[in-house]
């Protein structure tokens, strides 16, 4: 019997706790507070954004191209016809 009563009272309490924490996440307090977090994150990114430091951009004509056949004699090889050629 005390076995029963026991298990009984474990259920109960998840049962309980279980109830409490959805009532909770539900209710309309829980929902005003987290709008107005959201609503305080997004001002505090649009401050923080304005207050951004823009770097002048000086990446111009960096990359300098070199000619793809500078050796004559090297042979050009495709993959796929390596792969078909019998040779």
């Amino acid at each position: 019997m005390i076995k029963e009563l026991k298990y009984f009272f474990y259920i109960s309490i998840i049962l309980f706790t279980f109830f409490l924490t959805l009532k909770y996440y539900f209710s309309d307090d829980n929902k005003k507070k987290s709008y107005r977090s959201f609503k305080q994150i997004n001002e505090i990114i649009t401050k923080y954004s304005e207050n951004l430091i823009l770097l002048k951009n000086d990446t111009n004509e960096i990359v300098e191209y070199v000619e793809r056949n500078t050796d004559k004699d090297k042979k050009n090889y495709n993959f796929w016809k390596l792969i078909t050629s019998n040779d």
